[in-house]
């Protein structure tokens, strides 16, 4: 399957303003590349790019007063395979776990363990360890949290999420993610495409989508509480903590969102 996919995102920035931007897709997804994924910036300004503690790919950019407009058009392949159920993939002990996965177990910026914790106890404690565990927290996020644009706000955390009962997509993430690390699992964030193949009409503007990986089985695996089935065509572009890592545009100073659109369609030929 063929995929074309990029965005156009504009700032207004009232001074020179520096950022951070994750606007690239991940490092694992660029030999899928069939044409590429080149970030263009208008004005153009030059950018320092580098890869960042989780291995995601970064540009550093100085921004000039005035109208900012970041974009990318480009082409990848994809297998089209739905996401992999692995009813059977256990549960490590704590010592069993490589370390690189060990942060994936700590409290964050956005996912809130110490607050979650008696609460995912209570709730899951009972439960089969392993992949019915991550599936049952997934269905609690999924159900708990009602979706609406309106309710996104950047502040939002795990712990918001599960007592507010409304969000977007980073926030089922979020409060899954919380609730998996506080019953000893791995969970790190995703970001990236996830476009509309193999669903039914009616389709949403296009957006990026927030989904998260669990370590189980000896590697890791995808869950979109979110959506709470298995999809096809995602794109990665970022992993990370929680939202904070993996952030498109981190700006240091003041700026305006002036236009957001982001394409993710199957080519059909």
């Amino acid at each position: 399957m063929k995929i074309r996919a990029g965005y156009e995102i504009s700032y207004d920035c009232p001074q020179p303003t520096p950022m951070i931007l994750l606007v690239s897709v991940h490092p694992t997804r660029m030999p899928d590349l069939i044409s590429w994924d080149g970030l263009l910036i208008d004005p153009a300004i030059p950018a320092n790019t580098y890869h960042d503690t989780f291995g995601n790919f970064c540009h550093v950019i100085n921004a000039p007063a005035g109208r900012l407009t970041l974009s990318t058009d480009f082409l990848v392949h994809d297998s089209g395979a739905l996401d992999e159920i692995a009813p059977d993939a256990e549960q490590h002990a704590l010592g069993e776990l490589p370390v690189e996965a060990l942060i994936f177990l700590l409290g964050s910026r956005y996912c809130e363990t110490d607050r979650l914790s008696d609460i995912a106890w209570s709730l899951f404690g009972h439960l089969p360890k392993g992949w019915p565990l991550v599936q049952a927290i997934c269905d609690f996020a999924h159900e708990r949290i009602t979706f609406g644009y309106q309710y996104a706000s950047p502040t939002k955390t795990a712990y918001d999420a599960y007592v507010e009962q409304r969000g977007v997509c980073r926030d089922y993430t979020h409060l899954a993610i919380a609730l998996c690390r506080c019953m000893n699992i791995p969970a790190r964030y995703c970001t990236g495409y996830l476009g509309d193949m193999g669903t039914l009409p009616p389709y949403g503007p296009g957006d990026f989508a927030a989904w998260f990986e669990a370590y189980l089985g000896g590697r890791w695996h995808t869950f979109d509480p979110r959506n709470n089935v298995p999809r096809m065509g995602r794109i990665l572009m970022a992993r990370g903590r929680d939202a904070t890592d993996v952030a498109m545009v981190t700006s240091f100073g003041p700026c305006t969102l002036a236009g957001f659109k982001v394409i993710t369609d199957e080519v059909i030929e």
